[in-house]
């Protein structure tokens, strides 16, 4: 069996398809996880929900950004954004099935048997792996209540929830969770979530901001993360232990897959669309 980890699809389904058949995964042998963002952007969001809703056996995905706006947009909170190619998708016939699927994704996966752990954006330099996966579990529950449109992904947008404390409660602990996993990219030098920096780290014009996968990480030394979200690394974080997927394909880049076992990365480029 091989276990392969791929970027952000983002509704790039065709590529997704044709790197699959590069690897000549099989869903009866093989196992792949998806770093988040499904959706959004590209044209085959729908087929991409599809694909994971069927072999939920073998594929596997954490939930992202993308991913968490769907159900706010599909719940009447937000607009589409005509970008975002959700049309197909929106007016399906199985739309609900779909949704309930996507509030069944975790926010993050622990492999204990490779040592890995897989989140959309990463794992807060402050989070132990208890904490990290008590803190995941916490909002999927909510995202299980029959409320979690009010109760959760209504109050899920803005940036007043930066800083972790194991005092927060609630509400406020969950956003912080949402704002980590799925919107990270640099942090202060106390450590506070920035929102606003999507640049890579070489662009030097950061201030007092760093990479996430800078700072001393909590979990142990030998843990190996494996993230996307933040396309313009394009997966260089000069580092074995921190793997970074999302390279860009709904960009006009590629879309890449880790084979864990060979430690190879196979891509396919995006394909030109009319």
């Amino acid at each position: 069996m091989a276990h392969y980890f791929v970027g952000d699809l983002q509704g790039c389904y065709d590529e997704f398809r044709r790197l699959l058949a590069k690897v000549e995964f099989n869903p009866s042998r093989d196992q792949i996880w998806a770093v988040g963002d499904l959706v959004a952007r590209g044209p085959g969001s729908l087929d991409v929900l599809r694909f994971f809703a069927k072999h939920e056996g073998a594929a596997h995905t954490v939930l992202g950004n993308h991913d968490l706006h769907l159900l706010a947009v599909q719940g009447g909170l937000k607009r589409a954004k005509p970008s975002d190619k959700l049309d197909a998708l929106l007016q399906a016939e199985d739309i609900r099935y779909l949704i309930d699927f996507v509030r069944e994704q975790p926010l993050v996966h622990h492999l204990p048997q490779q040592d890995l752990v897989v989140t959309h954006a990463g794992v807060p330099p402050q989070w132990d792996l208890d904490t990290l996966l008590k803190e995941s579990a916490f909002v999927s529950k909510a995202l299980k209540r029959p409320d979690y449109l009010t109760a959760l992904i209504a109050e899920m947008y803005g940036t007043d929830v930066d800083t972790w404390s194991p005092e927060l409660k609630g509400l406020k602990r969950r956003v912080y969770c949402i704002n980590a996993l799925t919107r990270m990219r640099f942090l202060h030098a106390d450590g506070r979530l920035d929102f606003d920096c999507k640049m890579p780290p070489s662009s030097g014009t950061q201030g007092d901001l760093a990479p996430w996968f800078n700072f001393p990480s909590s979990l142990p030394e030998t843990t190996k993360i494996v993230f996307g979200h933040w396309a313009a690394l394009m997966g260089e974080t000069h580092s074995d232990r921190f793997q970074a997927l999302d390279t860009g394909c709904c960009w006009g880049e590629h879309m890449t897959i880790l084979h864990l076992e060979t430690g190879e990365k196979i891509t396919q480029n995006a394909l030109k669309r009319s």
